[in-house]
């Protein structure tokens, strides 16, 4: 006996037999022009900006590729969504972008009579002082600590949804620099990528989860050189046991290499963590790539014989037969023409190391 035929699952995408074709092709003339028309008129006209048109139509094809593949409705709703909060982010930060910034990560559970959250309260204003802004969790302990150190004008709040622990505290302005984000790893990215500086008071798993997570990615160059500093309650060994953790079972077994420990420093005192911040912006003012070359922009050119002294020093970051150069932008730069470089080709590997050539660049 013949069975009859099983039907599609109900989320299969089914062609009808006359259809042109039995895949999408979002470089189809017919597609191409549409999309091209709906990023031409999302332009604002009356406004100079930089051209993200290719951008903007890779992530228009991406969102029909996500409806042709038929994906499940939580994999787009995730997608859809994280896109929606970086975006929102993005734009709550761009005004800001000129000031910079020190993320402050701590535990919920401390509270105001504890002296770690008086520190992180003393630190966020030093900073403030410094000319620095200050991110927050936007939640209660050391972030509510954090913001109403730097007040709610120098401010900013990136709260994520929690069944519990987590409300806004008073001190985040929750208009202009507050963002409501449902996913840690949309809240994480924004942690990181608009900081300039990390400062980590004692916490939980998530204190921790952050730490790791901001050393990892400044070890292995995912995120440009900044300063991280762990802030321990004066005379506490919460973040010196740590510390000596970290140098008992991952240094000792070869899992890190000993420079690793200079992309962090461990400190109970916030005058010395301000000043670790501060200082790292003496004369270095920040990093990029122009193909194989990294290029460190600075607020003062270095001599000759500064740069020669530095070869000689870390010439072991170099990769064979190369050298530092002194020079002004690349062809391929368009922004902080006015500033000097130091361009060199990096061997992307040794990043402890090339915290102390920030170090060294620092003292000129």
């Amino acid at each position: 006996m013949t069975q009859p035929p099983v039907p599609p699952p109900q989320n299969e995408m089914r062609f009808p037999e006359d259809s042109r074709t039995e895949s999408f092709n979002a470089w189809d003339p017919e597609i191409t022009a549409q999309i091209d028309a709906l990023v031409q008129r999302a332009r604002v006209s009356d406004v100079a900006e930089e051209d993200i048109s290719d951008l903007v139509r890779e992530i228009v094809v991406t969102a029909l590729k996500t409806q042709h593949s038929q994906l499940p409705r939580g994999d787009a709703k995730i997608l859809s969504r994280s896109l929606r909060e970086l975006r929102f982010g993005f734009r709550v930060f761009g005004p800001y972008r000129n000031r910079r910034k020190v993320t402050i990560f701590g535990s919920a559970r401390t509270r105001p009579s504890d002296m770690d959250y008086k520190q992180a309260r003393a630190f966020a204003r030093k900073m403030v002082q410094r000319g620095f802004m200050v991110i927050t969790g936007a939640g209660p302990g050391i972030m509510q600590a954090g913001n109403q150190g730097a007040g709610p004008e120098n401010s900013f709040g990136i709260n994520i949804r929690l069944p519990y622990e987590q409300s806004t505290n008073a001190y985040v302005d929750r208009g202009d620099r507050f963002i409501d984000c449902r996913f840690f790893f949309t809240r994480k990215l924004m942690f990181v990528k608009e900081a300039n500086a990390v400062a980590l008071f004692p916490g939980g798993f998530g204190t921790h989860d952050e730490g790791m997570e901001v050393l990892t990615l400044v070890q292995t160059g995912k995120a440009d050189p900044m300063p991280i500093v762990f802030i321990d309650t004066p005379g506490g060994d919460y973040w010196k046991d740590w510390e000596r953790y970290i140098r008992k079972h991952l240094l000792k077994r070869g899992k890190i290499a000993e420079e690793d420990f200079n992309l962090f420093m461990v400190t109970d005192s916030v005058n010395k963590a301000a000043d670790e911040i501060a200082g790292f912006y003496k004369n270095y003012h920040s990093v990029r790539y122009v193909r194989d070359r990294m290029v460190i922009r600075l607020q003062r050119p270095i001599p000759q014989s500064g740069v020669d002294r530095l070869e000689s020093q870390f010439k072991d970051i170099l990769l064979k037969g190369a050298h530092f150069v002194n020079q002004g932008p690349l062809e391929e730069e368009s922004d902080f023409l006015n500033l000097p470089r130091l361009v060199f080709p990096f061997n992307r590997f040794n990043f402890g190391r090339l915290r102390l050539l920030i170090n060294a660049l620092n003292t000129f």
